[in-house]
């Protein structure tokens, strides 16, 4: 006779979640804007992600700000480096107007 569930488990045990990698979908498409802009992006660049990491990281700067995950600083997250598109080219078109 087995004591473990339809897969192997305990069913007594309250499964406890991962730290990373879960969190809430998006039902009522709060950042639908920003995860189409992103895959947008991905797709015209050929999947090269690296030209839409700036995309991405809005991407998850709104899930944030939505509390659709839990809030942490970007640079937890890989992007230390990585500067909003539009900031980057409003300084780029000041530099070249003066």
């Amino acid at each position: 006779m087995s004591t473990g569930g339809a897969f192997g488990g305990n069913r007594g045990l309250r499964p406890i979640p991962p730290e990373k990698g879960i969190f809430p979908l998006d039902h009522l498409h709060e950042c639908d804007a920003e995860k189409k802009e992103y895959l947008g992006c991905l797709k015209s660049s050929s999947n090269k992600s690296e030209q839409c990491r700036h995309l991405s990281k809005k991407y998850l700067q709104c899930r944030m700000a939505k509390n659709l995950m839990a809030k942490q600083d970007m640079s937890e997250l890989g992007f230390s480096g990585v500067k909003e598109l539009d900031s980057a080219g409003d300084k780029n078109k000041e530099s070249l107007e003066h």
